[in-house]
């Protein structure tokens, strides 16, 4: 598939002199060697949008030396994060012969060279302000979380918001636990506090996936049962793909958004809701193992597999003095606004332009 790809985007440039290009994402890790191999002077970069993992783990893959050949003939790799660029070139070092420029963050194979670096995706930020209403206030995220409570037929004080597909590594039975631990601690919030999830279905014909849905589903099911009382139950689950706009007026009503991913690269979930937070109110509780949680540092930060933490983080989150909320949210509003997608791919395109194309060599690897 990566051959009929490439063949593709042969033809595409074809006659082009100096073309850029940009693949994205594990799936086209056979795709610049066989560009390379055909058009030398194309300047090609490639961007990991998942972990790479550690060299003991890739090790396990039959085929690590095909994959790594066929991304180091990019001119650039990106990855989230300084610590996957890391991985990536001791995996390397291990696996292929090579020389790695480790203060240069570069690999030389073959004549080529192939530079390894970090680029944070984020998201656009929103630059216009909500219309005011008729009598030029903004809209109450109060107003809006009573109006969503009222379409689900759930009466609450509190909510707490995850957005998802429905992943193994997005953490979702654990974070449903620790609102169960959380309601255990807290009786008080029994009754006050509601956690909406949307789910959004994912890969439902792969049996661990269709094994993770039901188990999430069995989890909301358990925890309701346990505390639900008239109106108001503590985990209402939406099992459908939900539009932007939609997900932007749970973002805004929120008290509190959870991202607790066992493993991300980035997960832009987290900027998403800061970047909707234009009232500078919510917080953020965040995964010390998603790429996000290297840049904001002003969420709440967890180890999703400790329950306890989770419950901890929740209470607070919702306790936070109004004063510190809105200050941890205008510092990670400054640094999603700063580093948006934008930036993003004008650092990743502008690094790309200035890369020096070597000539190949004729080498046959030893």
């Amino acid at each position: 598939m990566n051959r009929k790809f490439a063949n593709v985007v042969l033809e595409e440039i074809e006659g082009v002199e100096h073309p850029m290009l940009l693949a994205q994402d594990y799936h086209f890790a056979l795709l610049p060697r066989l560009i390379k191999e055909k058009r030398p002077d194309v300047r090609l970069a490639i961007f990991w949008h998942i972990p790479w993992p550690n060299p003991q783990a890739f090790g396990i893959c039959p085929w690590q030396r095909e994959l790594l050949d066929g991304l180091l003939g990019a001119d650039l790799i990106g990855f989230h994060i300084q610590s996957h660029s890391n991985n990536f070139l001791e995996t390397v070092d291990g696996a292929l012969e090579s020389v790695i420029d480790t203060e240069h963050f570069a690999v030389n194979r073959l004549g080529h060279r192939t530079a390894v670096k970090p680029f944070p995706i984020s998201v656009a930020f929103p630059e216009s302000q909500p219309e005011p209403s008729s009598n030029g206030s903004r809209p109450s995220p109060y107003l809006e979380r009573a109006e969503i409570f009222k379409q689900l037929g759930v009466e609450s004080a509190f909510m707490g918001i995850g957005v998802d597909r429905v992943d193994y590594t997005k953490g979702i039975p654990e974070r449903f636990r620790g609102v169960e631990r959380f309601l255990e601690k807290y009786p008080a919030y029994t009754g006050q506090f509601t956690f909406i999830q949307i789910a959004a279905p994912s890969r439902t014909q792969i049996p661990r996936y269709y094994d993770l849905s039901v188990e999430m589903e069995a989890e909301a099911e358990r925890i309701n049962a346990r505390f639900q009382t008239g109106k108001w139950r503590p985990i209402v689950l939406l099992k459908r793909h939900h539009s932007h706009r939609e997900i932007e007026k749970f973002y805004k009503a929120a008290d509190v958004c959870m991202v607790t991913s066992l493993h991300d690269g980035m997960n832009l979930v987290a900027k998403e809701f800061v970047a909707t937070r234009d009232d500078e109110q919510g917080a953020l509780i965040l995964s010390r193992f998603t790429g996000a949680s290297r840049q904001l540092s002003d969420a709440v930060v967890v180890n999703p597999y400790d329950t306890e933490q989770l419950a901890e983080a929740l209470r607070f989150s919702l306790e936070m003095p109004p004063e510190e909320r809105r200050a941890r949210m205008r510092r990670m509003r400054t640094i999603v606004r700063e580093h948006n997608v934008y930036r993003w791919a004008a650092n990743l395109i502008t690094e790309l332009s200035e890369i020096r194309l070597d000539k190949p060599e004729t080498v046959k690897e030893g």
